[in-house]
């Protein structure tokens, strides 16, 4: 670890649970029928399908948009909605799409480590989500997402489980 500074370890070690999570969850995923994707263990609860559609939404709301400048587009309470339709393969699809772009991000940061402490949101209308804020800085927003994230990769390999029993982790 000689020559590391901090931040380099912090993105790495982020690197690493990103690409972590993404792969738990296209493992998962990829052992589900279309069906196993929107099925909900009980009326109130949320599907893969659900979920898969709200850890796209998250990451592209804090990554894509204040990070990339794409357009506000999210629509919160549709990653919620009962009944959401998403087949296999466009949850497989949308995950890779989605950890891709905080990966990118934390690529870019890492030849950049200074962006760590960039304040992306400071400019966008006044708001506060989840602890975070327009003062929020990129490391904050990368912790944040990452805790956040985790526990819903918890929850999709906790369906699978229920639809198929063990899982294969090879």
């Amino acid at each position: 670890m000689k020559g590391l500074d901090s931040s380099t370890i912090v993105i790495d070690h982020l690197l690493r649970k990103y690409k972590a999570d993404q792969k738990w969850n296209r493992i998962a995923i990829e052992q589900l029928s279309d069906e196993d994707i929107v099925w909900s263990p009980t009326p109130e609860s949320n599907s893969i399908a659900n979920l898969v559609a709200h850890i796209s939404g998250a990451l592209y709301q804090w990554f894509e948009v204040a990070y990339f400048g794409a357009p506000h587009i999210g629509d919160r309470s549709k990653e919620f909605e009962r009944g959401l339709q998403m087949t296999k393969e466009q949850a497989l699809e949308l995950v890779k799409k989605s950890y891709d772009s905080v990966i990118q991000v934390l690529e870019i940061i890492k030849a950049n480590p200074e962006k760590l402490l960039d304040q992306p949101y400071l400019n966008f209308p006044t708001f506060s989500s989840a602890g975070l804020d327009n003062q929020s800085t990129v490391l904050e927003m990368l912790l944040h997402q990452f805790r956040h994230l985790s526990s819903h990769t918890g929850q999709i390999i906790y369906i699978a489980k229920m639809r198929k029993g063990n899982l294969v982790w090879d």
